[in-house]
């Protein structure tokens, strides 16, 4: 069957007539989707007859054959009830894919249902409003004005490359998927997740039953779209499966990750990033796996990331392709001028660019102390040129081989699998941009640029700002004590709330990506305001209710044994606290449920902290308290 199915149409291979005669030999493809993905990453999905695409194929690529409206997608304060028309326009420039439905086969062909999903951007009132087009506006403008900027000066350090002879500037772009996988209606304990994490029982170990299966069908999967899949493994956390009366694997629950090759093109990056959570969740439900993007599923345990790799290439007029992150001798220097304006840029403006990487307080719970996720904006570079940096404890290393310099490249390592990739890599080649326009601008040498990058929290500089470090090659999280980390590195946000404030506190870093007005204000300010929604509903309607049905499921089942009528009056007395009102008494739930409700959002973020921090001291005592009842 797989050899008869069409899975994708590549970009640009096909004019309207080759792409309608494609289709034709493809009856099982009944229907056409225009894909446009909001400010939240939520991508439309609608199922339009084929036979519309022939009648009228033009109108779909005008944004007069699909209109949606305001309350449909996520563009907060943009497409309102009085103002809610939408259009959708596709989008020719990338790959098609067709997505299939193996649970309703065509019963003329004998084949799955196929609908061809297109990428799309999202028109409201004559502007472009979506994630997609953000992206794509945003890689133009970078694009322009960076050659502007090359053409007008001399940059110290770069005479390697003759900017006369750049043809084009090329951004290369790569995300890693991590995820985890369960057998539906399975339950693992908390305790032996975390036990066979710290044995490292799990890492790059070898795949067994239908784990096995679905990875192998989902690698396969993602190259029969295109993708490249360069590998698939186990991640650190999860546990040994078990073998059910049956002989079948059951009891599942496993962290994975697939890789795939780079993109040249950040938008096809990010549309295949789109497909291939798509594939994956498919491919695994078909072999009885239930699969969570979540980016801290099980507290306690390791989290799912997805780190994401940036590059910036020169494309030569006769056709050679040179990495402008790459010095001109690979063994005497970590990174050309450039490349340590890139890193600068990206470290400087983080806390703007945060609350649109780490959204929701599952992103934020995954970055914590311990678990291989960074807390700090810190970057790594390597002891000496000749080592490249191992460092796992930053925020964005630098990933370089000394024998390739067409592979020098970063690495953010707090993206997560719900992060929008879109939106994120907008905002890290502005972020860019804003640290290359002052290395070329300056007039430094390669030497006062890295001393600069690698200066002390009291060393004033004319770009990154006094108080704060930005390089460390030592481990950030057992090298420095937390009151340590946070005076070098700067204070990480414990809430969404908190990471707002990033935005809202730092108007002069906010301008500076704005760019012209490739991401406008306006549309950072709806994703904003969307996040805040979605933090507040979250936060009331489903972790407190959550949190109280914890409480609940604690009950009392000791004897007269002293120790355990302490132990439980202790734990009773927090459970009060937390959740249980009285004549005299407000509940920390009511409280910060009062608190959302008055917008006083700084007393909802700390009672939030609080909450987090009884509710693990809670169930830690009720463990206790279980361990010694017999």
């Amino acid at each position: 069957m797989a050899n008869e199915l069409l899975y994708y149409i590549p970009a640009g291979q096909y004019g309207k007539e080759g792409v309608l005669a494609l289709l034709e030999q493809h009856p099982e493809i009944k229907f056409v989707s225009l894909v446009g993905v909001d400010l939240a990453g939520n991508d439309t999905d609608e199922k339009i007859p084929m036979a519309m695409f022939f009648d009228d194929y033009e109108a779909f690529f005008e944004g007069r054959a699909v209109q949606t409206d305001g309350s449909s997608v996520v563009l907060t304060g943009i497409a309102t009830l009085n103002n809610a028309r939408v259009d959708i326009w596709g989008d020719p420039s990338v790959n098609w894919f067709v997505d299939y439905n193996y649970e309703n086969i065509d019963p003329a062909t004998g084949l799955p249902t196929g609908t061809l999903r297109i990428p799309a951007f999202l028109k409201h009132c004559d502007r472009y409003v979506d994630s997609r087009s953000i992206l794509k506006e945003t890689l133009d403008f970078v694009k322009a004005e960076l050659m502007t900027l090359l053409k007008s000066h001399t940059v110290k350090g770069m005479e390697h490359v003759n900017v006369d002879d750049i043809a084009d500037l090329v951004f290369t772009t790569a995300t890693e998927l991590e995820f985890w996988v369960k057998t539906p209606s399975k339950v693992v304990s908390t305790k032996e997740l975390s036990t066979s994490q710290k044995l490292q029982e799990q890492y790059w170990q070898r795949t067994h039953g239908a784990v096995r299966t679905a990875m192998e069908q989902a690698v396969e999967m993602l190259d029969a779209y295109g993708l490249n899949a360069e590998m698939g493994h186990k991640e650190v956390g999860g546990v040994k499966g078990k073998i059910d009366d049956e002989g079948h694997m059951d009891h599942v629950l496993e962290q994975l990750e697939i890789d795939w090759k780079y993109t040249s093109n950040p938008l096809q990056t990010a549309d295949n990033e789109l497909q291939a959570r798509i594939i994956v969740r498919e491919v695994f439900r078909e072999n009885g796996l239930d699969v969570t993007f979540q980016a801290k599923p099980i507290i306690g345990v390791a989290g799912s990331g997805e780190h994401t790799h940036f590059g910036l290439m020169a494309k030569m007029k006769n056709g050679k392709m040179v990495n402008l992150f790459s010095p001109e001798d690979m063994k005497k220097a970590f990174l050309s001028p450039l490349g340590i304006g890139a890193i600068m840029g990206v470290l400087k403006n983080y806390e703007v660019i945060n609350p649109f990487i780490s959204s929701t307080t599952d992103s934020l719970n995954r970055l914590k102390p311990g678990f291989e996720a960074p807390i700090c904006i810190v970057t790594s570079l390597g002891n000496q040129p000749d080592e490249p940096s191992r460092n796992r404890t930053i925020l964005c290393g630098l990933i370089r081989d000394i024998e390739n310099p067409m592979a020098t490249r970063f690495e953010l390592r707090s993206p997560n699998p719900y992060t929008n990739t879109y939106t994120a890599l907008a905002l890290i080649y502005s972020a860019v941009l804003d640290g290359l326009r002052y290395v070329i601008t300056s007039g430094k040498t390669p030497d006062a640029l890295l001393a600069e990058l690698s200066k002390a929290p009291e060393d004033t500089a004319d770009y990154l700002e006094q108080g704060r470090a930005y390089r460390s090659e030592k481990n950030v999280f057992d090298d420095y004590t937390e009151e340590e980390r946070n005076s070098r590195y700067g204070i990480p946000p414990a809430t969404v709330w908190e990471n707002i404030l990033g935005f809202k506190n730092n108007p002069a870093k906010v301008d500076a990506l704005v760019n012209g007005g490739a991401f406008a204000k306006d549309l950072m300010e709806s994703f904003i305001a969307g996040i805040l929604n979605r933090w507040k509903l979250v936060l009331i309607n489903r972790l407190i209710p959550a949190n109280i049905n914890t409480i609940r499921a604690m009950k009392p089942i000791h004897g007269d044994d002293g120790l355990d009528t302490s132990r439980w009056d202790a734990i009773n007395a927090m459970r009060f606290y937390l959740a249980k009102d009285s004549g005299s008494e407000t509940s920390l739930f009511t409280r910060i449920a009062h608190a959302v409700t008055a917008e006083d959002y700084d007393t909802a973020s700390k009672l939030q902290m609080e909450m987090n921090e009884k509710m693990l001291e809670l169930e830690a005592k009720y463990a206790e308290y279980m361990r010694n009842i017999l």
